[in-house]
């Protein structure tokens, strides 16, 4: 089955293009034969280390975000339509759309003035 979605997926999408795949620690992600496609293909695997959640907090926290300030909100009439909105929720989460945590501040700049500070 998962062999199956990443020959689907490999047609897709072209070699070498930097991608980062996040699962969770399912048997079959943990397979030589999965690990070996994601690199054939240029991708990098991301899994939490056994026992230790916070390893993808933060992506883990995106996509909780993801789902229910887009996904559940809305039906997408295409895959086109779906395509649009994600482009443009992308450009508020990393933009617009502020934090308490980050000081008031959206993702973008935040990570600037970090980056600037160090």
């Amino acid at each position: 089955m998962v062999t199956t979605m990443l020959e689907k997926v490999f047609k897709k999408i072209p070699d070498d293009t930097n991608l980062i795949l996040h699962s969770d620690q399912g048997w079959q992600y943990q397979h030589k034969q999965y690990q070996r496609l994601l690199k054939e293909k240029g991708i990098r695997q991301s899994m939490s280390r056994k026992g230790n959640c916070l390893d993808n907090a933060v992506i883990e926290n995106f996509f909780g975000l993801l789902k229910s300030e887009l996904l559940y909100l809305q039906e997408f009439q295409s895959m086109e339509h779906f395509k649009r909105e994600l482009i443009e929720y992308l450009d508020y989460y990393n933009n617009r759309r502020i934090k308490a945590k980050r000081k008031g501040l959206p993702p973008a700049i935040h990570r600037q003035q970090a980056l600037s500070a160090a």
